[in-house]
């Protein structure tokens, strides 16, 4: 196997919200095979940098597919082809050589583009702020082991609570929807017996939020899941569908 590759990159350039973007294209040269996509961007950054080119903005944190940071579409997919993985995670060896590919942002109304690859996702902080938490008293740490809980609720909960908030979801759908986000947040704590005090107000507020930073509805696409790096499940959209209604009766 060749141990370096050589690719093209055809790169969204964009210089804030209110500027207008376009394509730039770059050669990126002898990137190692073990590379992870950020890295190969950094290699790229660091030519950029020597030629006095503004060096290609991009989100990330902890590259190792925790932080929910990065993020950008390669190829048409959000965090590029390979499922349940985020874009620190995919590395150069899934790709060829001589390969082109095209990346760009995130892209949605609740997700305005920062500069570049970088979007800001503080719509999905406002929408935790709205009712993501739990405020009621349910006791002190040791009364959590007096609480019976179901095992299948248990794992229902631990599944959505998996999700990183990355929004390759929104990026996905062909509506902008955030319901994915949104659902795993509200289930993760509605199906555990603390958080279900709150559970009519919370999902009112989340969704009220959701609409209001401008996101659009499930259309039963799925598309959501396939994108979603931690796999999560559409069935969280349908129960927070399911207490949206019941709230209002």
């Amino acid at each position: 196997m060749k141990e370096t590759l050589n690719l093209t990159l055809k790169v969204w350039r964009q210089k804030n919200a209110n500027t207008p973007g376009k394509f730039e294209t770059y050669e990126a040269n002898n990137i190692d095979v073990h590379a992870s996509f950020l890295e190969m961007l950094d290699v790229v950054n660091e030519g950029l940098a020597l030629k006095g080119i503004d060096p290609i903005s991009f989100d990330h944190d902890c590259r190792e597919g925790i932080c929910g940071a990065c993020g950008a579409v390669v190829n048409g997919k959000p965090h590029g082809h390979l499922p349940k993985t985020t874009l620190c995670q995919l590395h150069m060896r899934h790709f060829k050589d001589n390969d082109v590919i095209v990346i760009e942002p995130f892209r949605s109304q609740g997700l305005p583009i920062v500069k570049d690859l970088m979007v800001d996702r503080s719509a999905f902080d406002r929408v935790i702020a709205a009712g993501g938490y739990v405020s009621v008293r349910t006791g002190s740490a040791q009364d959590a082991n007096n609480l019976p809980v179901s095992k299948e609720d248990s794992d229902l909960a631990m599944d959505a609570a998996q999700c990183i908030g990355c929004a390759a979801c929104v990026a996905a759908c062909p509506n902008a929807a955030a319901m994915l986000f949104v659902s795993a947040k509200f289930s993760h704590l509605s199906l555990l017996p603390q958080g279900q005090v709150e559970s009519k107000r919370r999902v009112k507020r989340m969704v009220y939020q959701m609409d209001k930073e401008g996101f659009g509805n499930c259309s039963n696409e799925y598309l959501c899941e396939a994108a979603c790096p931690k796999g999560i499940s559409v069935s969280n959209i349908a129960r927070m569908n399911r207490a949206y209604f019941k709230s209002g009766v």
